[in-house]
């Protein structure tokens, strides 16, 4: 079964034990996701089956859009709730000076990811060597808030709205947001809108072709050179600039790249979306 969806994930589950029920529910054993979200996080979570799992890299999932809750005077080493250590009272602030410092952050930004992530550092995941009290030495990172703004200001609890690339670690921002105040502060919440045009709609089965971040080519030669995956030319390409390319036939989809007038598949025979997937 090929299918592309959005499920709802919920709160205390890991994005990768959730496919379980996912593959129960379904009835299929290939299933795959795309943008990880935190255990103490919900919503907007793409989930692909079958032979749909080869193309996260190609779908356009940017913007984000994130709804969170920070909670001043907490704190937490992986800047959630899930491992808060302490608790301080702290001064109330004025609505005026939390949108201050929440405006601060619109724009190019370049920070330091939470130590409890999933990059690497010498082939072992960050949150992997934090969780057995090893230093953790991160690089920074370059996001672009596009947009951030302040729901509610309900002492302690500063509830925000961010639209942002994709990468960007929201935890971070939250303790960004704590430090530009003067105060302890880690994410009590943290909800998914959607990621680009992705966003929850009771799972339903989404075409994929119609949302991947590549530009379209024509073909112009046998078919049949592309169903039995035979070596393709450069010359029975519409386009030929330099590119990886979505290509159409009347059975399947294949994509492909040119590169300095050679031809190379990257997948090919992709099944077509039908509307009727279960």
């Amino acid at each position: 079964m090929n299918r592309l969806f959005v499920v709802n994930k919920p709160i205390f589950r890991t994005s990768n034990g959730y496919m379980g029920y996912v593959k129960r529910k379904y009835g299929t054993k290939k299933v795959g996701f795309s943008g990880t979200l935190d255990p103490f996080a919900t919503g907007c979570l793409i989930v692909a089956t079958g032979q749909y799992t080869k193309l996260f890299q190609y779908l356009n999932k940017t913007p984000k859009s994130y709804k969170a809750t920070l909670w001043l005077g907490a704190n937490s080493p992986s800047l959630d709730i899930e491992q808060i250590d302490s608790l301080k009272e702290v001064q109330e602030f004025s609505k005026k000076e939390v949108e201050e410092v929440l405006l601060s952050l619109k724009g190019e930004l370049t920070y330091y990811p939470p130590k409890f992530c999933a990059k690497k550092v010498n082939g072992k995941r960050a949150y992997e060597l934090a969780r057995e009290g090893k230093e953790v030495t991160l690089k920074t990172i370059t996001s672009n808030i596009y947009d951030i703004k302040l729901l509610n200001y309900n002492h302690p609890f500063v509830h925000f709205e961010a639209k942002v690339s994709e990468g960007t670690y929201i935890r971070s921002l939250g303790a960004l947001v704590a430090d530009k105040l003067g105060v302890d502060g880690t994410l009590s919440s943290l909800h998914r809108i959607h990621e680009g045009q992705f966003h929850y709609d009771n799972e339903k089965a989404l075409d994929p072709f119609t949302h991947l971040a590549l530009p379209s080519n024509v073909y112009i030669g046998e078919e049949a050179c592309l169903e039995l995956g035979k070596k393709l030319s450069i010359d029975d390409f519409q386009h030929q600039k330099d590119a990886i390319y979505l290509i159409e036939t009347s059975g399947f989809y294949s994509i492909i790249e040119i590169t300095e007038g050679e031809v190379k598949y990257r997948f090919n025979r992709i099944p077509k979306f039908r509307e009727n997937t279960l």
